[in-house]
């Protein structure tokens, strides 16, 4: 067994807290770091479980967790956790992980996981959306779909993902988070595979060849696995598409290093919009 066995990788560090007295990591610990790993997997899918569950009308228990011990971790080891599913039966879907310190394999383990009704926790047939997801992902085969329209088109699934962001999460004004150029601007709206809206931005003009990117946001539960890449790199592409000359946004402070990442600048000082510091930013195109 390989880590490259894997499409999904979770890194940790052990962490003094779970060691033992033998100066390993304490052996229940590996389920937790095994646990830790499926939200990952998860993630990975675009799913917001909690909704995602909703959605699909059922939640997944754990029937059977092994766990076999090849070698120990110790105290501030990186480690990677793989996990993969290997099989869905009608109710059931089996997990096959493993844990490694560099190429060593530490831990395998097996986690059967059944989908059940959340009330009685009686078993269901796992949902075909869930069923066909799964096998995409484990195929490396794509599992977001990125559309580009207008506020008709698409407002009702930005409108829910900006207030979830900036209203509920953040504390903006509900009425300070829609505007006028809402009607005449592009937007992106990524949708995960079960038709759930989990991120959007938009592409306002304006005049001498520049657009102003805007309205950026992602899910709480699905940040960092690059879905607000994908929004961003397509509201770009549709600036260039146009020949636009420039791009320009103002950023949140706190994520002003992933729009550097992606290639933009900063311009002039911070500023305070809607109570938030921001920094104007840029990208010549």
């Amino acid at each position: 067994m390989k880590i490259n066995d894997f499409r999904l990788v979770h890194r940790l560090r052990v962490r003094w807290a779970e060691v033992d007295m033998q100066k390993i990591v304490f052996n229940a610990h590996y389920l937790m770091y095994f646990d830790t790993a499926i939200t990952d997997y998860w993630r990975a899918l675009a799913l917001p479980y909690e909704e995602a569950m909703i959605q699909l009308g059922g939640e997944l228990y754990v029937k059977k967790a092994s766990v076999e011990y090849h070698g120990s971790a110790r105290f501030d080891d990186w480690l990677a956790v793989a996990l993969k599913c290997e099989r869905i039966g009608n109710s059931s879907m089996v997990f096959a992980g493993a844990i490694f310190r560099g190429e060593e394999l530490l831990i395998t383990c097996e986690l059967v996981y059944v989908f059940a009704d959340p009330v009685s926790q009686t078993s269901r047939p796992v949902p075909p959306g869930l069923r066909s997801l799964v096998e995409r992902f484990e195929a490396g085969e794509s599992i977001l779909e990125l559309k580009l329209g207008d506020w008709a088109e698409l407002g009702t699934a930005a409108a829910r993902i900006r207030t979830a962001v900036f209203v509920e999460e953040q504390g903006i004004a509900l009425e300070s988070e829609s505007d006028e150029a809402d009607r005449s601007a592009l937007h992106a709206v990524a949708f995960n595979a079960l038709g759930q809206g989990i991120a959007t931005g938009r592409l306002a003009s304006q005049g001498n060849a520049s657009g102003k990117i805007g309205r950026m946001a992602v899910h709480r539960a699905l940040r960092g696995e690059g879905i607000g890449q994908a929004v961003l790199e397509a509201l770009v592409g549709a600036a260039r598409q146009r020949s636009d000359h420039e791009v320009m946004l103002h950023a949140q402070c706190s994520a002003e290093g992933f729009y550097l990442r992606e290639g933009f600048v900063a311009r002039g000082e911070s500023f305070v919009e809607a109570g938030i510091a921001h920094r104007e930013m840029f990208k010549r195109l």
